[in-house]
C-alpha cells in the first residue's frame, strides 16, 4: 500500500510595497488569490489576464505563468510588470501597485 502523498506546495513570502503588508503566497496559486486569502485589497476583474486591471510591478522576486501570456509587452515584462490574477510566485517577492 502506498502512503497518501503529503506534498504541499512551497509557500513564498509576499509583501505589498505600498503598505508593507506581508502575506503567504503558495507556489500553486496566483498572487491575487494569495492576497485575497490574506484579506488584502487588490484590483481584479477578469481573472484570466486579459483586462489588465490586476497589473502590478515586481520590485523584487520572480513569477511564472502556466501559459505564455500575451497580456504584457516584452518591455513591460523586462520592467517587472506582472498580471497578478494569473502570475504564480517562483521566489519571495515584493509587489507594487502599477
Amino acid at each position: 500500500m502506498n502512503p497518501a502523498s503529503t506534498d504541499q506546495p512551497h509557500v513564498f513570502k509576499g509583501r505589498l510595497e505600498d503598505c508593507g503588508e506581508l502575506f503567504a503566497a503558495p507556489a500553486d496559486q496566483s498572487l491575487y488569490e494569495s492576497m485575497r486569502q490574506a484579506g488584502l485589497d487588490w484590483p481584479v476583474s477578469c481573472r484570466n489576464g486579459t483586462c489588465r486591471s490586476c497589473i502590478g510591478r515586481l520590485v523584487t522576486g520572480q513569477v511564472a505563468y502556466d501559459i505564455p501570456w500575451p497580456g504584457l509587452s516584452l518591455e513591460e515584462k523586462r520592467d517587472g510588470y506582472c498580471l497578478s490574477c494569473i502570475a504564480k510566485p517562483l521566489t519571495d517577492f515584493v509587489l507594487q501597485r502599477a
